[in-house]
C-alpha cells in the first residue's frame, strides 16, 4: 500500500488535460451556438419592416453617394 500516492500521480494530470479539452470543447458549441443565433436574429431583422427600411436606406445613401460624387468633394458640408 505505499503505492497509494505515487500510483496515481498520472492520473490526476490525465484528468486536468481531459478537463481542458472539455472546456475547450464547450466552449467551441458555446461559439457555434451563438453566432447560429445571431445568424437567425439577423434573419429575422431582415426580414421584418424595420430590417427592410434600414436596406432601403443603406441602398439609397449607396445609390446616392454614387450619382452626387461627380467632381465634388468627398466632404460637403450642409448648414441648415
Amino acid at each position: 500500500m505505499g503505492c497509494f500516492s505515487g500510483c496515481f500521480s498520472g492520473f490526476d494530470g490525465g484528468n486536468k488535460e481531459e478537463r481542458q479539452e472539455q472546456d475547450r470543447l464547450a466552449s467551441a458549441e458555446a461559439r457555434a451556438k451563438a453566432a447560429e443565433a445571431a445568424q437567425k436574429r439577423q434573419e429575422q431583422f431582415e426580414q421584418s419592416a424595420a430590417g427592410r427600411a434600414a436596406r432601403a436606406q443603406v441602398q439609397a445613401a449607396a445609390k446616392q453617394s454614387a450619382n452626387s460624387n461627380k467632381g465634388e468633394p468627398v466632404l460637403k458640408w450642409q448648414l441648415g
